[in-house]
């Protein structure tokens, strides 16, 4: 992977963590009042952290962060929580793992890619992906066991 490879890819990371962003923004919107919406908000600020992070490493590798996912990512997901919402809460942490799963994925599919190209595995590069990769899975572990949480309710409650 050369310097542009790293740039575009880091752009579409930059997109789909504003796309989170908005989606849980919208989700402690709709669960306000409910401790699933202060974790939502709070999980929004944590990728807010992601978006910042690396749009400052597109811009030390000399890029720009994408005007196309400014602009696009809010709008799908703000909808893709907002519908997500309407499913209940069950469901919507459901939906919620899913995409923390497959976020956790592509980051580690770009960390072993931009070791493979000859980045330093303890550089600042593999050092934002890694904290992001944290990131999401303790998100996963968390909307997990809030879902473990609804269940053994409704299993009580039986």
């Amino acid at each position: 992977m050369d310097k542009n490879d790293i740039i575009a890819r880091l752009n579409w990371f930059y997109s789909l963590e504003i796309n989170q962003v908005e989606i849980y923004k919208s989700q402690s919107e709709r669960f306000q009042g409910e401790y699933a919406g202060h974790v939502f908000k709070r999980v929004a600020l944590i990728e807010e952290g992601h978006v910042d992070n690396i749009a400052e490493k597109i811009r030390i590798l000399g890029g720009t962060p994408s005007a196309l996912g400014e602009v696009v990512s809010p709008l799908i997901g703000m909808s893709i929580g907002t519908l997500t919402s309407l499913t209940g809460l069950e469901k919507t942490l459901f939906i919620n793992m899913q995409i923390e799963r497959k976020a956790m994925e592509h980051y580690k599919n770009l960390i072993k890619e931009v070791i493979k190209s000859g980045e330093d595995p303890e550089g600042q590069l593999c050092k934002i992906l890694h904290y992001n990769l944290v990131d999401e899975h303790l998100h996963t572990a968390l909307f997990d066991t809030m879902r473990d949480s609804l269940l053994e309710v409704k299993i009580e409650e039986i």
